[in-house]
């Protein structure tokens, strides 16, 4: 059976990615941290949805996983926020900014790949606009994080995608969420004039439809290496 091992499976995307691979026929792997409070409820959420859930620890430990499980697919879905990053710093005393979480975990994963001398196809999820010599720390980090994949040598899907937001999303971000309604609403009206291939570039995913995109784009090229955007996200959920 073609395993995926889902790092960043309690994200809003995550969560979505985790029940498209177990709905697939997919030994879905679901990540969840072992000091999570949530741990509990993750795993009774992920088992009824058909997957199994893994807490190894963010360590070395993370290769000895990669051995045992020998995933077909790697899903990096990892990334923070600011404010998500500022509470977990207060809480815990550690560093959880975009370079702990976004650059360092994910980096940790390739790592641990590697280590194992597996060859899964490693799933990014980026963003528009990455750029290792960007101003903005956050499309810095998944500037990088891209080089390093593409150098690795593994087969690889990289997913730039513009905003991810949904009716669904249980975190609130109540600017992105606004922002990224405007955003719609004038692309929509791009799309009326022509500029259709604007608006499926730009305009917003929910986490349902980047996860069916995304699922089916790296299960057609298990061994393939590409990147995409949302307007390629977009025509493979619409095959689904």
């Amino acid at each position: 059976m073609t395993t995926a091992f889902i790092a960043g499976a309690t994200g809003y995307t995550g969560r979505h990615v985790t029940d498209r691979l177990a709905r697939e026929g997919v030994r879905a792997v679901a990540h969840v941290r072992p000091d999570s409070a949530a741990l509990g409820a993750w795993t009774a959420r992920f088992t009824a949805a058909g997957a199994s859930v893994d807490a190894t620890p963010w360590t070395d430990e993370m290769a000895r996983t990669m051995a045992r499980l020998r995933p077909d697919f790697v899903f990096a879905l990892l990334g923070t926020t600011r404010a998500r990053a500022a509470r977990d710093e207060r809480a815990t005393g550690k560093a959880a900014g975009y370079e702990a979480v976004d650059y360092g975990l994910t980096a940790l994963l390739l790592h641990a790949v590697r280590a194992a001398a597996i060859r899964p196809r490693v799933v990014y999820l980026s963003s528009i606009g990455a750029r290792e010599q960007s101003a903005n720390p956050y499309l810095a980090v998944r500037g990088r994080f891209e080089r390093e994949l593409q150098e690795s040598g593994l087969p690889y899907l990289i997913v730039q995608p513009s905003f991810i937001s949904g009716s669904d999303r249980d975190e609130r971000r109540v600017v992105e969420r606004m922002g990224s309604i405007a955003l719609d609403a004038l692309l929509g009206v791009a799309a009326l004039t022509g500029a259709r291939a604007l608006h499926d570039r730009w305009a917003t995913l929910t986490g349902d439809a980047l996860a069916a995109g995304m699922v089916r784009l790296a299960l057609d090229a298990p061994d393939g290496c590409a990147i995409v955007d949302a307007a390629d996200v977009r025509r493979a959920a619409r095959a689904v």
